[in-house]
């Protein structure tokens, strides 16, 4: 029979359709909140008001206007599917973590009253996934693919990122960049370390 290579495929290509869908649901929003009267933004985290809280999970999803959202597509759509290459699942975890810790972080250590919004909170965090995960617990074989897709990763990234928590200009959180970095880093440790007691 033909047809048994196709599930494995569909399969496959299955696990990008998170990162991707996320992605278009940010494009959807932004949309939406270009033709409806008012702001989406106000949605988004404001730092030291408990009434905002839902901004860690809706100020990933909102952002100040298009050119916002199109910087952080490109980087997103990549380094989201280099994250979901494990799967689906191991994508919404990591992006769930990265979040709260991003958010958390951000709310805490932002001056109180900043509104934060914006995808780079998940893209900061994506990175560290990517990039901690070579130093992280694992199979050798694991760990040298990981490393060729670090230092790709690193050479288109590296010093965007970098330069987004120590050189942020005006009005950008490094405060959300820092600590999604630092959700990321947790998540590529945490995810060896229970692979290896299984």
């Amino acid at each position: 029979m033909t047809t048994a290579p196709a599930p494995a495929r569909s399969s496959s290509f299955s696990r990008f359709l998170a990162p991707i869908g996320l992605l278009a649901l940010m494009w959807v929003i932004q949309f939406a909140d270009a033709v409806l009267p008012g702001s989406f933004t106000g949605w988004g985290l404001r730092s030291w008001d408990l009434g905002s809280l839902q901004g860690i999970v809706l100020g990933p999803l909102l952002h100040a206007g298009w050119a916002h959202l199109i910087g952080n597509s490109a980087p997103f759509l990549v380094l989201g599917c280099l994250v979901a290459v494990e799967g689906a699942k191991r994508f919404w975890i990591v992006t769930a973590v990265v979040a709260v810790v991003g958010g958390i972080g951000t709310w805490l250590i932002n001056a109180p009253g900043t509104l934060t919004v914006g995808a780079s909170v998940l893209v900061f965090g994506y990175f560290g996934y990517v990039v901690l995960r070579v130093i992280a617990p694992g199979r050798v074989a694991h760990r040298l693919a990981y490393a060729a897709i670090a230092v790709i990763v690193v050479v288109l990234y590296g010093a965007t990122m970098l330069t987004g928590i120590l050189g942020a200009a005006s009005g950008v959180s490094w405060q959300a960049h820092l600590f999604g970095a630092i959700g990321g880093g947790l998540m590529a440790f945490a995810g060896r370390r229970r692979r290896l007691s299984a």
